[in-house]
């Protein structure tokens, strides 16, 4: 919900941009202070129409952790201003809405760095988040260790690749691994599993075999993007059974992937089996539908076997992980102006290690950048095929492509005025 709150003469202002913001908008009867009070807790958004000066003495007292803290934004007749939570996004498209000018804070807090990565990656966070973000903001040593080479944004100076004596580790792997102290395991669903089994087999058994990726395979189940099978076994209750069982226990959903099997048929594998042959016309079901599923989720970006197959109870799995590349945003900036940004355009800005452009551009974004990015004016394509976060930004609806690139490519086009 997004409270708008205002006095008796500026209710109508409220009302209007209520209006704009959409359905979750509401503007509240009655006196301000009681107002916010009575409705701070089921908050994600606030917009007062008072000076800066008393909103801050009206919301400091209910400033819990800035995690959970709503957005606070206050407007005046030229400003809106981001006075809490993590306002920088909302506060420029209050602006935007109004016409006014938006006042934002110099960059992306470090907990919303490490909230951002989770969600960027699809990933579960597997340890105390704000503690080891406490120790980020408190300058202190932190290990971040990338085993895949996924396209990470800007670390702070304070946050190493390796090294003796830190206060902190984090991890980002779909390894399983027994939780630690002062490790903060961050898992991307990178993995899809192949499933076959004999006609009739239970969901009990297909989870027994799951658990043999954990404890033989040395993979994380929570990083499960996808489950995968020959279309013949589409409807087996066992498999369809399993696959909702997972999702029950991990609180998330996970597709399950069915492939002929003359296609799977053509996907080598290193276990292939003559009686599997024999009885469905392809020499892997586990395996190659693995594969397959990686593949089709990958689109054209590499894959491998993460698990060969493990058989258990007339039950066979095996596990294919999506490769990691490079990430390539073509970022368009419209005419320039931060209020004319789409909230797109600044994440992307935000999640990429290298922003490139003129430096018209550069200077344009800059209050957006995380310390640490590295700015280049060329070479945006060979730095993402690198394997980099990369931002490509240029005014209008953005730079385009005249060759193909060996990276996962975003399109965040700008609004250009006509």
């Amino acid at each position: 919900m997004i409270g708008v709150f205002a006095g008796p003469a500026q209710r109508g202002d409220a009302a209007d941009l209520a209006g704009l913001l959409g359905a979750d908008a509401v503007v509240p009867d009655g006196p301000v202070k009681p107002a916010v009070r009575s409705l701070w807790p089921r908050l994600g958004a606030v917009v007062l129409f008072l000076d800066a000066a008393t909103a801050v003495r009206l919301v400091a007292p209910l400033l819990r952790d800035k995690r959970s803290d709503p957005a606070v934004v206050c407007v005046d007749q030229h400003f809106v201003v981001a006075l809490a939570g993590d306002a920088d996004v909302f506060t420029r498209h209050v602006a935007d809405l109004l016409n006014r000018t938006a006042v934002v804070t110099t960059g992306p807090s470090i907990d919303s760095m490490l909230d951002e990565l989770v969600e960027q990656l699809d990933a579960t966070a597997d340890g105390d988040v704000a503690a080891c973000t406490a120790a980020i903001e408190a300058g202190e040593k932190v290990v971040l260790r990338n085993p895949l080479n996924f396209p990470l944004p800007a670390l702070p100076p304070n946050v190493v690749p390796g090294g003796e004596d830190a206060t902190w580790v984090v991890v980002v792997d779909d390894k399983a691994a027994a939780s630690k102290e002062n490790v903060l395991r961050i898992v991307p669903r990178t993995l899809v599993v192949g499933v076959g089994s004999t006609r009739g087999a239970s969901a009990t058994s297909v989870g027994a075999a799951l658990s043999e990726l954990d404890a033989t395979g040395g993979l994380d189940l929570r990083a499960i993007k996808a489950f995968a099978t020959a279309d013949s076994k589409a409807d087996e209750p066992g498999i369809v059974d399993a696959v909702e069982d997972w999702g029950f226990w991990h609180g998330d959903t996970a597709e399950l992937l069915t492939f002929p099997t003359e296609e799977l048929a053509e996907i080598p594998v290193p276990n292939p089996s003559s009686v599997v042959r024999n009885s469905m016309g392809t020499a892997s079901v586990a395996e190659a539908a693995a594969i397959k599923g990686a593949q089709s989720l990958g689109y054209g970006g590499p894959v491998e076997l993460a698990a060969e197959k493990f058989k258990r109870d007339n039950v066979t799995v095996a596990a294919a992980r999506v490769l990691p590349r490079g990430r390539l945003a073509l970022v368009g900036l419209g005419p320039g102006a931060a209020q004319e940004r789409t909230p797109r355009a600044e994440a992307e800005i935000r999640r990429a290690a290298f922003v490139v452009g003129t430096k018209e551009a550069i200077d344009a974004v800059s209050p957006l950048l995380r310390p640490g990015t590295e700015i280049r004016h060329e070479g945006a394509c060979d730095l993402a095929a690198q394997g980099a976060a990369v931002a490509f930004v240029a005014f209008g609806t953005g730079p385009t492509l005249d060759i193909p690139v060996e990276a996962d490519v975003i399109v965040v086009p700008g609004v250009w005025e006509s």
